[in-house]
């Protein structure tokens, strides 16, 4: 997924403006030059970070420029290797889409942060996917997870409660559909948002019997068919056709999904946790909650997916080194995090920020702190075209232009030709 896991993607510029305007006004002054540009699809967070960073550093100008993640993967690449590229960008963890750390870092696009005086304080699990061949590259600052975000003042009104196992699930679903308040929104028509659902799902239908199924799939011991990801899709079918979802997710956008569970025309949401913060910007006075979602009826042995959402990498081609170097370092200070962390409602990667989580969160915390998590799905995976081929595959089978079996097989197929 990416994750970033995971983080506040809304529809944004199109595709030809994206990032230009990173490009377009900086000053190619080097070291001297105070002003430093950013690209970047944290919308709704990155701004106070910048603000922040503006405010320490008196004289410099930041040059900021958002867009959403589907977007903004489709055009870094190119700008990287035209030389148009600002000089601090969006990177996710691991190897998972064309933004992520191990595909930017690999062509030698990315600066070398191993010196830097975080990166060796990353947990064990978080540097993994912010290096490559040894090397950080990335400033992962938070912790995100993905599950099912209830609107208590929706579901009070609904007189229902959220779900604890999967056959509750469909009775929920129904009872909501019966309310004519479907359960959750779905924003399909951005393809990213297609993975949440069934990443939620596989956590534990595939990850809960088998936690070593990544080695295996790596191994070859195992494929994506013939396996409990079959399933998952099974599941998120059904939920479908069990009418969990409001009407024609297709024709819904990720930014129209967050209306329809903020305003509690829908009593939740399946997302990652940085969702809580948006919802809250478009209801102030809710009240919303992040738990699991149920995928069996055995919850003793569900698993959350949370992991290191997306961070910032530096240019290795930068503009102004020194400036993009002290944005990431701010990034990573307790200051940083800390701003991060209360706008996304994410977990700061490391530890003495002095944060207080979002009460919204304490399942999300309790899973973490319980070893019951595991990676966003495609953070292991050995080539981006996995996630790319299950996305646009998800967005078939909700046409109906495909079935599951095919969906499955053609991503084993993307596996395979990157292992």
């Amino acid at each position: 997924m990416r994750t970033n896991r995971l983080t506040a993607l809304v529809a944004a510029l199109t595709a030809g403006t994206v990032l230009a305007a990173c490009s377009g006004g900086t000053n190619a002054g080097g070291s001297t030059s105070k002003t430093l540009t950013i690209a970047s699809v944290d919308q709704g967070s990155i701004e106070d970070v910048v603000a922040a960073f503006e405010k320490a550093n008196p004289g410099v100008e930041v040059r900021l420029t958002t867009s959403g993640a589907d977007q903004y993967q489709q055009q870094i690449r190119t700008k990287l290797s035209s030389g148009t590229a600002p000089d601090v960008m969006s990177v996710w963890p691991g190897n998972g889409n064309p933004g992520a750390t191990y595909v930017l870092a690999k062509p030698g696009y990315l600066l070398d942060l191993s010196d830097r005086p975080w990166a060796e304080k990353l947990p064990a699990s978080v540097k993994t996917l912010a290096q490559y061949e040894g090397k950080t590259y990335n400033s992962l600052f938070g912790l995100n997870g993905i599950g099912a975000v209830y609107n208590q003042d929706a579901l009070d009104k609904a007189g229902l409660t959220p779900p604890g196992t999967w056959t509750e699930l469909l009775a929920f679903c129904r009872d909501a559909a019966a309310k004519k308040t479907p359960a959750f929104a779905l924003g399909n028509q951005d393809n990213w948002v297609t993975q949440t659902v069934l990443y939620a799902l596989v956590a534990t239908t595939v990850y809960g019997p088998d936690r070593d199924f990544d080695k295996k799939m790596q191994d070859g011991r195992a494929t994506f068919a013939k396996s409990a990801w079959a399933t998952a899709l099974a599941k998120y079918e059904e939920m479908e056709k069990t009418g969990c979802f409001q009407k024609s997710p297709l024709s819904t956008s990720y930014e129209a999904s967050q209306g329809l569970a903020a305003s509690g025309k829908t009593l939740g949401i399946v997302q990652g946790n940085w969702i809580v913060s948006l919802l809250k910007g478009k209801n102030p006075q809710g009240r919303f909650t992040l738990k699991s979602l149920p995928a069996t009826d055995n919850p003793g042995g569900f698993l959350m997916p949370a992991a290191a959402g997306m961070g910032y990498g530096v240019n290795a081609k930068a503009k102004n080194e020194e400036l993009a170097l002290k944005f990431v370092d701010f990034v990573m200070s307790p200051d940083g995090m800390s701003l991060f962390a209360e706008k996304q409602g994410s977990l700061p990667t490391l530890a003495g920020t002095g944060h207080t989580a979002d009460p919204a969160l304490t399942e999300l915390s309790t899973f973490i702190n319980d070893d019951r998590t595991v990676p966003f799905m495609d953070q292991l995976w050995p080539n981006p075209k996995v996630q790319q081929t299950m996305l646009s595959g998800l967005q078939e089978l909700f046409s109906g232009q495909t079935d599951a079996d095919d969906v499955l097989k053609d991503m084993d197929t993307d596996y395979r030709a990157g292992t």
